[in-house]
């Protein structure tokens, strides 16, 4: 436990990345593993993670995110994405999905699909836009700890025009819509806010105990 907290405060939102260097493949790929074994509601993964490696597309990027150079500069870069429609399709899918891979007849599962859809039924597209969101913000908690465990620093990004990130990745197309970037890679030797003091509040004023 002691090396996990002490790699939650060394990590920090990097903005400056060594631009030589690299995320080598398997690492990548355990990360890939990590951030695929994310929790979400249900088990029902509302998502998609597109990464980008073509050079000119992240040059695009970097002007859809107002310049922040950590879209060229970092080793990776991903993109969250989440599903727009989320509905009894979803679900279907999902039900399907679970069946096949547990090798089980489908029926069994109708208690579990009948108790999703009824948590949907009534709920507006946004509130369930929103629900998915949160699934979202899960897989990004969990990819920053394990990148963090791992020595690899990352930068979770909201600031960048959406709905141009979705034009240019065709993400309309595809049902999904952007909701954040996820940089990974190593911190630059020269970045100052590294050594900065980790500003977190106090046990005593985060934690509220119920005995």
């Amino acid at each position: 436990m002691k090396n996990i907290i002490e790699a939650l405060k060394w990590r920090y939102a990097t903005k400056k990345f060594d631009i030589d260097k690299k995320i080598d493949g398997e690492t990548f790929e355990g990360l890939l593993d990590a951030l695929r074994l994310s929790p979400s509601s249900y088990g029902l993964q509302p998502w998609k993670f597109i990464i980008v490696k073509n050079k000119e597309m992240r040059e695009k990027i970097r002007e859809a995110a107002y310049g922040q150079s950590q879209t060229t500069d970092a080793s990776h870069l991903l993109v969250f994405a989440n599903k727009k429609n989320i509905d009894d399709n979803l679900i279907d899918e999902y039900i399907n999905f679970v069946a096949k891979e547990k090798n089980i007849d489908i029926s069994n599962l109708d208690g579990f699909s009948k108790m999703m859809k009824g948590s949907f039924k009534g709920r507006t597209m946004e509130d369930l836009r929103g629900w998915a969101s949160c699934q979202l913000y899960l897989a990004a908690g969990n990819l920053l700890t394990v990148c963090a465990i791992s020595g690899i620093d990352a930068c979770p990004m909201e600031g960048f025009d959406k709905a141009k990130l979705d034009e240019l990745l065709g993400l309309s197309s595809l049902d999904l819509e952007s909701k954040m970037i996820i940089v990974l890679g190593y911190r630059s030797v020269d970045d100052m806010d590294a050594a900065g003091k980790k500003i977190r509040f106090a046990k005593e004023d985060v934690f509220i105990e119920i005995n």
